[in-house]
């Protein structure tokens, strides 16, 4: 059985100025292309994104602009030697889509556990790391463990999880503490 990583797309491995659709306006986040090659060529993890476009939902943007924003992103990465080897994506929002619908939306593990059935992917030894509770939370869902990297409202996301009784497993300061961190869990030093 194959591990993996799974990870948030916005504000995880790319800059987040909210709803981006243009592929231009991709700027991936320090550590994020460095951490990636080493967990998939040393620790041989399968990457996999696992992110709510909701914008799609709402008007904002087209399947098509998540898709080439998606491309746009592994290219970058692939410029650093790194890359995705999947993207999965909800497109909708329960304020604009029937509960059927909106299924794959995280906090759910839906992503998660549909990128487990087609990769034969070992969930106990899989990680999923994000910047926000929803992403947390999707992971504890999936009983994967889950990291939460600080973001701009880091208080307001632990606040969340608490209210809920959730924490991560770990809270990482930046995209390669969280790598530290996963490394380390591998070896059983945490």
């Amino acid at each position: 059985m194959q591990r993996a990583i799974f990870l948030d797309r916005d504000g995880t491995i790319n800059h987040d100025p909210g709803y981006i659709k243009d592929p231009s306006e991709i700027i991936i986040l320090d550590g994020v292309s460095e951490g990636l090659k080493k967990l998939k060529e040393k620790f041989g993890f399968k990457i996999i994104v696992v992110s709510n476009q909701a914008g799609v939902s709402k008007g904002l943007m087209t399947r098509e602009d998540v898709e080439a924003v998606n491309l746009r992103v592994n290219q970058l990465l692939q410029y650093e030697g790194a890359s995705v080897d999947a993207f999965y994506y909800c497109p909708y929002h329960p304020d604009f889509d029937p509960p059927e619908k909106t299924i794959c939306r995280k906090p759910s593990p839906f992503m998660i556990v549909q990128a487990a059935e087609e990769y034969e992917i070992d969930l106990s030894n899989s990680y999923m790391v994000g910047d926000k509770a929803s992403d947390v939370e999707c992971g504890l869902n999936a009983n994967v463990k889950s990291i939460l990297i600080s973001g701009q409202n880091l208080e307001k996301e632990i606040s969340t999880l608490h209210n809920l009784g959730k924490k991560p497993n770990f809270v990482a300061a930046n995209f390669i503490q969280a790598c530290d961190y996963i490394i380390k869990d591998l070896s059983g030093g945490v």
